[in-house]
């Protein structure tokens, strides 16, 4: 059995930005009452270890960062490299918070790109529902619409000046597809497609692929690229593909017969695990 180790993978920049600034935040701070709005980043193995510094992390997907913010009354707030919306930063200043802002560069580039446009004209943001990046874009305005299919792109009406963007971690086939069904509706709209290059890079190397078996993707269930990374593996062609978060789920029939086994991982997925699944497919190719 060959094993593929694709590159790149793992950490991008904002995703080691994010990590730093919450483990500076803590250095910094002994003793103090510290909490991430939301996971840091989409890997529970980050979260936990920022926890093991004294961070607390408040999570929970029914409810907004605005929302989530109630359970807070003191201390250090950190802004997770999601972004957060206006609404959040004034409400966390209101209640006398410290704010650390951990937000990935290459979404508040599409912040200020969005908080210009909705001056003179409505943005249409291609996104994921109930995805935290979304939320903070689209709370920036009521002039910012949310995107997520073909069908949605179809409903669009009474919009003028348009501008078109996208969250920074959705599959580059998807938004290609989005993006077209938009233009139809609104064929002089300014495009700015913000899947930010780190994300892309990973998804082509997926797709490069070719004559593989098996693409087993490292992540956090909770991680939107690590979806579209086994999503991408998928409409590649690889005939198995899996979304697994560390060695300990890999099993013996998920790669059962396959003469090329290629390994990826989410760029917020800690290199250590993708590691150790690349150690356990060479440990299995060697029975």
């Amino acid at each position: 059995m060959e094993i593929i180790s694709v590159t790149p993978r793992g950490y991008c920049q904002g995703v080691v930005r994010a990590i730093r600034i919450a483990e500076e935040t803590a250095g910094k701070h002994p003793g103090e009452t510290i909490t991430m709005l939301g996971m840091i980043v989409h890997n529970r193995y980050v979260v936990q270890k920022c926890e093991s510094l004294g961070i607390r992390c408040i999570e929970d997907s029914s409810r907004t960062r605005l929302e989530l913010l109630d359970d807070i009354d003191e201390g250090i707030v950190i802004i997770t490299a999601h972004g957060a919306n206006d609404a959040v930063f004034a409400k966390a200043q209101s209640k006398g918070l410290q704010i650390v802002d951990a937000t990935c560069p290459d979404v508040e580039k599409t912040h200020t790109l969005v908080r210009s446009h909705v001056e003179h004209g409505d943005v249409i943001y291609l996104g994921k529902h109930n995805h935290p990046e979304a939320e903070g874009t689209v709370g920036i305005s009521p002039r910012v619409h949310l995107v997520s299919s073909v069908e949605e792109a179809e409903q669009l009406e009474g919009l003028a000046d348009v501008l078109i963007t996208s969250q920074t971690t959705l599959s580059i086939l998807d938004t290609r597809r989005i993006l077209d069904a938009c233009l139809k509706k609104y064929p002089d709209a300014k495009v700015y497609p913000e899947v930010c290059n780190a994300t892309r890079i990973r998804q082509e190397a997926v797709l490069r692929l070719r004559d593989t078996d098996v693409l087993i993707v490292v992540g956090d269930p909770h991680s939107n690229n690590s979806h579209q990374l086994a999503r991408i593996g998928q409409d590649n062609g690889i005939p198995r593909t899996w979304l697994i978060e560390n060695a300990d789920q890999l099993r013996d029939d998920m790669i059962a017969g396959a003469e090329r086994v290629a390994v990826t991982s989410g760029s917020s997925t800690p290199n250590e695990l993708t590691q150790a699944v690349i150690d356990r497919l060479h440990a299995l190719a060697q029975q």
